[in-house]
């Protein structure tokens, strides 16, 4: 028997950390979610939206939750409590237009896994967008992954599944990324640019109170330096210090504070 140490409810989702990092930097992301219409559902949307995030939600038979078991030292069991399924036939058409015209209109598209992403795959690539996903612990091996990593111009992950991140990071260059990145916890990341060149960053000292959403910080620092125009050294640095700034906090991004606290 263990006691917990602490308890809080808050919004989780790696999409949602991305999308809430991109608000915080000044940006105006459009995150495609579904959602149950639950009272779940019902808060996520909320406090989304109050954070900055332009959300088009797609009606689902229920929101997902999960509880994560953390330790100390950061480690983390999720248990998924309820799964969105798939979205409706009517709540695909009533959120068509409004889809289309958020990924003809995006600077860059970020593809999470899921199945209702893995769907969405072929009008991504339709629009010209550079697309951009994040396998997470991918082990090399599993094949849900492999169309997100065939499709998209960038591919993040991080090493807790793969062994060896260099190689498989060079292998995503050869098959036609321009750049794939890997997280590496405490010892910061590496990417590898178009021409095969390594890049590392360290992580950005900070005073770790969570560690939920760190990666997605990392993709969404990224991700916004690139677009502003930085170099790769320069834009994982920028990763590894929006990182930090997610570590600092109790949720997904500092913007959360004063709409959930």
């Amino acid at each position: 028997m263990q006691f917990a140490l602490d308890e809080r409810e808050t919004i989780g989702g790696t999409s949602a950390g991305k999308a809430l990092g991109l608000a915080g930097f000044g940006r105006d992301p459009v995150l495609y979610a579904l959602l149950g219409g639950d009272v779940e559902g019902r808060r996520v949307a909320d406090a989304l939206r109050t954070a900055g995030v332009t959300l088009i939600a797609g009606l689902a038979p229920a929101t997902e939750r999960h509880l994560n078991l953390m330790t100390a030292a950061g480690e983390r069991v999720s248990l998924y409590l309820s799964a969105p399924g798939e979205a409706d036939d009517e709540s695909c058409a009533a959120t068509a237009a409004s889809l289309t015209d958020a990924l003809q209109a995006a600077e860059a598209i970020v593809l999470d896994l899921s199945p209702e992403a893995r769907r969405l795959i072929p009008r991504a690539r339709a629009t010209g967008r550079p697309i951009w996903t994040d396998v997470h612990d991918y082990d090399g091996i599993a094949t849900f992954q492999r169309p997100f990593i065939a499709a998209a111009d960038a591919v993040f992950m991080n090493a807790d599944g793969i062994g060896d991140p260099i190689r498989f990071l060079h292998a995503v260059i050869d098959q036609g990324a321009s750049l794939a990145v890997c997280t590496l916890g405490a010892d910061g990341a590496v990417g590898v640019d178009a021409a095969g060149r390594e890049h590392r960053v360290p992580a950005a000292p900070v005073e770790v109170v969570d560690t939920n959403g760190a990666g997605d910080a990392f993709m969404a620092g990224v991700l916004d330096a690139t677009l502003a125009g930085a170099d790769l050294p320069e834009a994982l640095a920028a990763g590894a210090r929006h990182a930090a700034s997610v570590l600092s906090t109790p949720h997904l991004h500092p913007r959360l504070n004063d709409v959930l606290d």
